[in-house]
């Protein structure tokens, strides 16, 4: 049975566009303090230190040149980290961890970072969900081809990058003592 009245099937569709993570006029909320022009995202329990980064960067950002400065920031610092964990992706370390730290930066101010760092997070939690739930030879024989693939992408890269065949050294070594 479908509602009839407007106000609950605004209040019902704010609710179901607030539960998905997406801002919601204020002035469409139906409520009584509802103020047209302000936008309101779901809540959800906050801790202390949380609340007051948002009550810093909503300092920040209610002066316009807070606001452009902050995009500016926030653009910057992303930038730097996530090309950071793009140079060390081929090497053994944190590469990813530094892109997805990256991610998380921009997701501060830019929407398309949140909807893809939520992306990946899920991705990342059904992976690995998926690989606890095998036998402990199936986890060792993917830990291996992970290995292997890494050791192939360090290899290619000094080879075709620096100049530097770790292979044929090592063959050569052994060749010649």
């Amino acid at each position: 049975m479908e509602e009839t009245d407007p106000g609950v099937r605004t209040a019902r569709a704010v609710r179901v566009t607030g539960e998905r993570g997406y801002a919601v006029p204020r002035g469409q909320q139906g409520g009584r303090r509802g103020r047209p022009g302000r936008t309101a995202v779901a809540e959800s329990p906050v801790s202390p230190r949380r609340q007051r980064v948002r009550t810093t960067l909503e300092l920040i950002r209610a002066n316009p040149t807070g606001r452009i400065a902050l995009k500016v920031f926030i653009a910057v610092a992303g930038a730097l980290v996530v090309t950071i964990g793009i140079a060390l992706i081929p090497l053994p370390g944190p590469g990813w961890l530094l892109v997805i730290a990256g991610l998380g930066i921009w997701a501060v101010e830019f929407h398309w970072a949140k909807r893809l760092l939520g992306f990946t997070r899920r991705h990342v939690h059904n992976w690995t969900r998926w690989v606890t739930s095998r036998s402990l030879p199936v986890r060792f024989l993917l830990g291996a081809v992970g290995l292997v693939f890494v050791a192939m992408v360090v290899w290619l890269s000094l080879k075709y990058s620096l100049g530097i065949d770790l292979l044929a050294r090592f063959l050569h070594y052994i060749a010649t003592h």
